[in-house]
């Protein structure tokens, strides 16, 4: 009896498959591509050969900049060619996010925050046109590009690039680094649309041995001015709050490393630290290190010498000449660019920050914080992250042992461990919070909030 000759594995089929797409989309876009760079026009039928019916796609969307001329593309593909994707990306922002759902072309998502689209995707849910695979933090979405979720295209944006196709993402680096390592040494497809192909780059962010395809966008890519606030808009119930977190818990617990949420209750918060703060003389003992966008609103803090260092998510409109003037606050290139990158920011907030405050959805008296709810689904973003116990942190802080000593959960062994701070804001009345300003101004303790924990 003959033995069955076993069929030999091929241990390259990824390469090899990316070379069939690379193969495919050279014969069809012909002239329309020299080397990297593929012509604006033929950016649909790209799109069309490179990405394959059931294909797990990552479309660069951040909380501010997005890969908008790619995205408009991808809802113009033809779903008979192109369809039932698994999309894998961290913020659904703008409409085309979810018109990819609505034709058919994408069905599945693993996301991890839709503020704009929190309402539309809700009702898709529930007529079930999206099956959502989980809703993650920041961090647990990276961290599976590199395990189970790893993109087979991903869509990204830069703000420029050479003709050999190497990329600079300029102050708003965010996510692409995570997505574009992942993607790349997986055999995957990148394609980055940019804003202008230059001779010479500020500087090398994305190797060109890295990207796939280059194409130049009609218009800059998108970028939403989330940080700027009007301090003119700060109402006296959020100063009230503001006081009272300065004093409640900035100054009682030392707190100098950390991040702050958006909202005009925290940017309240930035502009009272050269002012309120410093007449309590909590000059040199609060705020110097941040994980945090470069808010407007923290100049006159820095200015006063209140702040040491700022790590950012990604930048702030309008912050360009200002950042490269402040090299010793700001992390910047040679060229005085914003260096940010959102997966490293937020390992920051992890691990190295005391504490976190910034505004939810909804919230009950025992602490519990939720960003999902009936008729909304606006996922969780990186507050999860920011805001929680890192159980895996191992050095100290004054803030965090103070924290972990006056901590609820009851602990047996014999090492104590300590906590972070997360702090959640909500609206109360005007008398309210004057009643508890003057309590924070009393001999005695302040009355101390419970650490928030998100619950799915």
């Amino acid at each position: 009896m003959n033995a069955r000759s076993a069929v030999p594995r091929i241990w390259e089929s990824q390469r090899l498959d990316r070379r069939r797409r690379l193969e495919r989309a050279a014969t069809r876009l012909g002239n329309c591509v020299a080397g990297k760079v593929v012509d604006g026009s033929a950016i649909v039928g790209l799109l069309e050969t490179v990405i394959e019916p059931g294909d797990r796609v990552c479309l660069e969307g951040n909380n501010q900049k997005q890969a908008d001329f790619l995205a408009k593309a991808l809802v113009r593909v033809n779903p008979a060619l192109v369809h039932d994707l698994h999309m894998v990306q961290s913020v659904l922002a703008l409409p085309e996010h979810l018109e990819i759902f609505e034709k058919g072309i994408a069905t599945r998502l693993d996301f991890s925050f839709s503020g704009p689209q929190s309402a539309r995707l809700a009702r898709l849910v529930a007529e079930r046109r999206i099956a959502i695979g989980a809703i993650h933090t920041y961090l647990e979405l990276f961290s599976r590009y590199f395990i189970d979720l790893t993109p087979a295209v991903s869509l990204v944006a830069a703000q420029s690039a050479d003709a050999s196709g190497n990329l600079y993402t300029g102050p708003n680096t965010e996510d692409t680094p995570v997505i574009v390592e992942a993607t790349a040494f997986k055999a995957g497809i990148v394609v980055a649309q940019v804003n202008e192909i230059v001779d010479v780059l500020p500087r090398v962010d994305i190797p060109a041995d890295w990207v796939s395809f280059v194409v130049q966008s009609p218009k800059p890519h998108a970028i939403e001015p989330l940080f700027t606030r009007d301090p003119a808009r700060i109402s006296e119930i959020q100063v009230l709050m503001a006081m009272m977190a300065i004093k409640g818990i900035y100054a009682e617990y030392g707190v100098q490393r950390l991040n702050h949420g958006i909202g005009f209750d925290t940017a309240a918060i930035e502009l009272l630290l050269p002012t309120y703060a410093e007449s309590l003389g909590l000059k040199g003992k609060i705020c110097k290190h941040w994980a945090l966008n470069p808010h407007p609103a923290l100049i006159p803090a820095i200015e006063g010498g209140f702040v040491e260092s700022i790590y950012s998510f990604g930048s702030e409109l309008g912050m360009e000449k200002y950042i490269a003037a402040r090299s010793d606050i700001f992390f910047t290139g040679p060229d005085g660019s914003l260096r940010s990158n959102r997966a490293f920011c937020q390992t920051a907030g992890h691990y190295a920050c005391d504490l976190f405050i910034g505004s939810t959805l909804q919230i009950d008296l025992a602490g519990n914080s939720s960003t999902a709810t009936v008729g909304r689904i606006a996922g969780f973003g990186g507050a999860p992250n920011m805001g929680s116990d890192a159980r895996g942190r191992r050095h100290a802080t004054g803030a965090w042992l103070q924290a972990g000593r006056e901590t609820e959960v009851t602990y047996s062994g014999p090492c104590r461990a300590g906590a972070s701070w997360s702090s959640r804001s909500w609206k109360r009345s005007a008398s309210t919070c004057s009643r508890l300003l003057s309590r924070s101004s009393m001999p005695g303790r302040w009355p101390r909030a419970r650490t928030c924990r998100y619950h799915r």
